[in-house]
């Protein structure tokens, strides 16, 4: 596909933010984005566009739980424009509070649009907002991984108060690695695992689970910001002149090489 025929829509409620600095992100790389907010999203105006992002925030102040009523209210509103959105293969991205929203909304880690839970994004273990630099190491092969290497080690900030990715079983995550849905986990300085040593690990994640995705790889939502490290300026050390970008740019570089092949 021509990347000037793709077309990618932020959505947004109450409480979301970081909805610009995804769409700057995307049209720096020259895809063209709009951002909507969900009640000017009409009924199969969906498959308009190639690709979709829940953004970060606390959408309708995580009253409830996190994402859950914006789940919800997906469900409720588009669950078939979603189911043929992601069925087409089209992109559906889900950054912090737009992973807990695909989850709730049962989009994560299944392979459907159930509008049940499978997984959880609790409370993090300190108890506590986590707003710092973290380390991912790149786990498993999706769009969003495209031009990264498994094993590779990249930046990026977080900001949430439940991120802790919890499965219902041990054999659910078994599961989840065997079908190879882990596509990021909070790594050491080294590049090693953090195994739940906080802070490498800041929410205590089980697997060190950072980010997942559906089993086609089209649907992924990760709880780290990569669009607060997309420019260099945004990174929280450089010399005397910094980079021009910075790691989170990689996870969005994939989504636009994916689209061109489409």
């Amino acid at each position: 596909m021509e990347l000037d025929n793709a077309r990618a829509c932020v959505l947004r409620v109450g409480g979301t933010n970081c909805d610009l600095e995804v769409k700057v992100a995307l049209e720096e790389l020259g895809l063209k984005t709009v951002i909507l907010h969900m009640n000017q999203l009409k009924k199969r105006e969906l498959s308009d566009y190639h690709m979709l992002v829940f953004p970060g925030g606390f959408s309708y102040g995580d009253f409830v739980r996190a994402g859950a009523i914006w789940g919800r209210e997906m469900t409720t509103k588009f669950r078939r424009d979603l189911e043929v959105f992601v069925n087409e293969e089209k992109l559906v991205m889900g950054i912090c509070n737009g992973f807990q929203v695909l989850v709730e909304a049962g989009l994560l880690p299944g392979n459907g649009v159930s509008g049940v839970p499978t997984a959880a994004l609790a409370n993090n273990a300190s108890a506590k907002y986590e707003c710092r630099w973290i380390r991912l190491r790149v786990e498993g092969r999706t769009p969003f991984t495209g031009v990264m290497k498994v094993g590779e080690v990249v930046r990026i900030p977080i900001g949430h108060g439940e991120g802790r990715f919890l499965l219902p079983s041990e054999q659910d995550l078994r599961d989840l690695i065997k079908e190879g849905q882990v596509v990021f986990r909070y790594a050491m300085p080294d590049g090693g695992p953090a195994e739940g040593r906080y802070p490498y690990n800041p929410n205590g994640a089980v697997y060190d689970v950072a980010g997942i995705c559906n089993r086609k790889g089209n649907v992924m939502g990760m709880m780290p910001h990569p669009e607060r490290a997309f420019f260099g300026w945004q990174l929280p050390i450089w010399g005397a002149k910094p980079p021009e970008y910075g790691d989170g740019k990689a996870i969005f570089d994939g989504a636009i090489d994916y689209l061109r092949k489409y």
